[in-house]
């Protein structure tokens, strides 16, 4: 390995840890309680995203799944295709863009407007018409990706999926969720033989 290879590749853990310790000033009591209450009377979870932040956004919809709060990763390019359909009044719809700006995301907002579908935005911009339009906003903040172009969604990846894991906390106390339920979902592979006494 290259002396410079070497060094970059020490700088990720202190970029990224410095993000989420930085992380914890921009935390909104008031914005993630609403956005926990929304997720946690929703009959459905829709959560979309393009790239980077679509594959976080998969990962949510697991997440939810797994405390038995239904969720589905909805497409983008789908969306506008009937994949929307999904969401009825009264579902929320969880948008992550960093700028906020996302092309694709900007017609799922107007159709659950259209639809009374509560929606959620997570972005850095709060100004952007992602945020805008959202009915709880829950703040991204990114210090620099870990590359050295400062161009790879790498830290940016690991604050959403931050605030992902911080939702996820904290619908399970919210729910009062018992493990015993996760075990019952969960049969599979060594956490399900450690949940199920195997």
């Amino acid at each position: 390995m290259k002396k410079e290879s070497l060094e970059q590749a020490m700088k990720v853990y202190e970029i990224e840890s410095e993000c989420i310790r930085e992380m914890q000033s921009y935390f909104d009591e008031e914005a993630f309680g609403k956005a926990a209450e929304l997720l946690k009377n929703a009959q459905r979870i829709g959560v979309s995203g393009c790239g980077h932040s679509g594959i976080l956004c998969q990962h949510f919809a697991h997440l939810m799944c797994c405390i038995e709060q239904p969720a589905k990763f909805i497409l983008p390019s789908e969306a506008i295709h009937g994949g929307t359909g999904f969401l009825q009044p009264g579902d929320v719809c969880v948008l992550a863009s960093r700028g906020g700006k996302t092309a694709e995301l900007l017609p799922i907002l107007d159709i659950c407007r259209k639809k009374s579908v509560k929606v959620i935005t997570i972005t850095e911009n709060l100004d952007s018409p992602l945020a805008k339009g959202a009915d709880v906003v829950l703040k991204q903040h990114v210090n620099r990706e870990t590359d050295k172009y400062n161009c790879q969604g790498t830290t940016s990846s690991t604050a959403l999926a931050v605030i992902f894991h911080v939702l996820q906390t904290i619908l399970i106390e919210e729910t009062d969720f018992q493990n015993e339920r996760f075990a019952l979902i969960h049969p599979g592979g060594a956490v399900g033989s450690r949940l199920n006494g195997k």
